[in-house]
């Protein structure tokens, strides 16, 4: 593909993405509301996702622990180890790999979901039945999305800290009010909630491309595996962004 050709694409695509994500603002403040599909949506996202987002979080405090503790050791600070872990693990690490465990699990689900109801034509059908599709599918995942991210965020954060807690535990001996003592002493508001807010952003982002991606699909069945496989990348890719632009919003507001 041509550079000229590959760049208007892109541009076609993102403005297409803009336009569906008016469309979103626009459906998603007028009556008539889909609770009950909402609180559905909210269970499948959320609870169905805990036991992959604690597993992954238990291992990735506990593996942050044990690697970082030799060089502390170097530098005689293994002190600091509890603050260091917590630090790093609420303000990005945590937030981020949340995130990109939910694109990948969330992501390719709803895209897969809402392009199997593209191509059979059963957005389609529901339009002729009177239903608002975009409202009913759309909406209440993308909604969804922004809710939960931020919970499974927080629940991620408590199991990491803990498996760093065991962490610190398998080289050394350090009582559990100790650690936790230097895990809230290390912590600021300014840490938590700048984290809590950007993944708000991040599942804005996972939920809109999801669904962009399955209720544009095409191609019959082999546009539902290109719906799911481009959420996923497309969505993975958002998320560093909105961290990176995050990070530089947070970090002028401390100089403040």
């Amino acid at each position: 593909m041509k550079p000229v050709k590959a760049l208007q694409l892109f541009f076609e695509e993102a403005g297409n993405i803009v336009r569906f994500v008016i469309r979103f603002f626009k459906e998603g403040f007028r009556p008539r509301y889909e609770p009950r599909e909402l609180l559905r949506q909210c269970y499948v996202i959320g609870y169905e996702s805990l036991p992959l987002v604690a597993t992954t979080a238990f291992i990735m405090g506990l593996v942050l622990t044990i690697q970082s503790r030799p060089t502390l050791v170097e530098f005689g600070a293994q002190a600091m180890l509890p603050a260091m872990v917590s630090v790093s693990l609420v303000r990005e690490i945590a937030p981020v790999i949340t995130a990109l465990i939910c694109a990948g699990k969330i992501g390719s689900g709803i895209g897969a979901e809402l392009g199997s109801m593209k191509v059979t034509e059963q957005i389609d059908a529901m339009e002729v039945s009177g239903t608002n599709p975009f409202k009913y599918l759309v909406v209440t995942r993308v909604m969804a999305t922004m809710w939960m991210l931020p919970i499974l965020t927080s629940l991620s954060m408590a199991v990491s800290l803990y498996g760093g807690y065991l962490g610190v535990n398998i080289k050394g001996v350090v009582s559990w009010d100790l650690y936790w003592f230097k895990v809230f002493d290390a912590l600021k508001f300014g840490d938590v909630i700048p984290s809590l807010v950007k993944t708000v952003f991040f599942g804005f982002a996972i939920g809109v491309i999801g669904c962009y991606k399955g209720y544009n699909s095409s191609k019959g069945t082999e546009g539902v595996g290109l719906a799911a496989n481009s959420a996923v990348v497309v969505s993975s890719l958002l998320v560093f962004v909105i961290d990176l632009i995050a990070v530089q919003i947070t970090d002028l507001l401390r100089l403040t």
